[in-house]
């Protein structure tokens, strides 16, 4: 088993860095096949939010290849989609979940959100009936180098979120990521707007395993641990949860020591 150059707690967070990101994405892999197995003997269905970008690409390939992972109880949700974008599109993140998810494991139901359906309001209100309906017990996610949770960017994040799916506006940094990360050529390129899962809908879930490697989230992790928590850096609402668990590699984890 591969094993953390370090592993400590803040707040009520476990964080866990690792020498690369191959070796995070297999030790978050790892977690998560743990709950899974677990929550499969005790129901019928396993319900997990996904999530979608280069941060979860290491832990979604050493997932997709671990063996006896009961894949035919897992029903699926992801957490956020361009608004206006098709399913054919490079960047969309329900195609992202098809190629690096969906036709590799044979799982029981995965429900996308549709960006490009005319009536995105009905859209969030139907996403949000099936999340409530299925109560998620696992969510896999990432952190956005705005701080931002799902779409939840700085200026739309709301800890006490009424609905748990909704419309946002994106802002610059987060649209540069977009860039940065390689799905858009240029940043006019980048929808301005998205349906997101709410931070309340994510936190809902009793376990939360994070994957965030890479030198450019070296900042935000620190921000994430270390700032007060504030919907300025939405990740920072994250040291509330009772089963948060938080894999870096060397790069993102840079910043802890300085």
């Amino acid at each position: 088993m591969i094993q953390p150059v370090s592993s400590s707690r803040v707040n009520k967070p476990k964080v866990e860095v690792y020498e690369t990101c191959g070796d995070m994405g297999e030790a978050a892999a790892t977690a998560a096949a743990k709950q899974v197995r677990a929550l499969a003997r005790q129901h019928s269905e396993v319900a997990v939010i996904f999530a979608t970008g280069e941060s979860q690409l290491a832990t979604l390939r050493a997932l997709t290849a671990m063996p006896d992972i009961p894949w035919k109880q897992v029903v699926g949700f992801h957490m956020d989609e361009y608004l206006g974008i098709t399913n054919s599109h490079r960047a969309s993140f329900r195609r992202y979940l098809r190629e690096n998810l969906v036709s590799r494991v044979p799982m029981k139901q995965f429900y996308e959100i549709d960006g490009a359906m005319e009536n995105a309001e009905a859209t969030c209100q139907k996403y949000a009936e099936l999340l409530r309906s299925y109560e998620p017990q696992l969510c896999l996610l990432g952190i956005g180098e705005n701080g931002h949770l799902a779409f939840n960017d700085p200026a739309e994040a709301n800890f006490e979120d009424p609905v748990d799916v909704k419309i946002v506006s994106l802002d610059q940094v987060c649209r540069q990521q977009q860039v940065n990360e390689g799905w858009f050529e240029t940043l006019d390129q980048v929808p301005r707007q998205a349906i997101t899962l709410t931070i309340p809908a994510l936190l809902r879930a009793p376990e939360l395993i994070l994957s965030v490697p890479g030198p450019r989230k070296a900042r935000i992790v620190r921000r994430t641990l270390h700032e007060a928590i504030s919907p300025a850096c939405p990740a920072t609402i994250l040291r509330t949860h009772p089963n948060a668990l938080l894999f870096l590699d060397t790069d993102s984890a840079a910043a802890l020591s300085a």
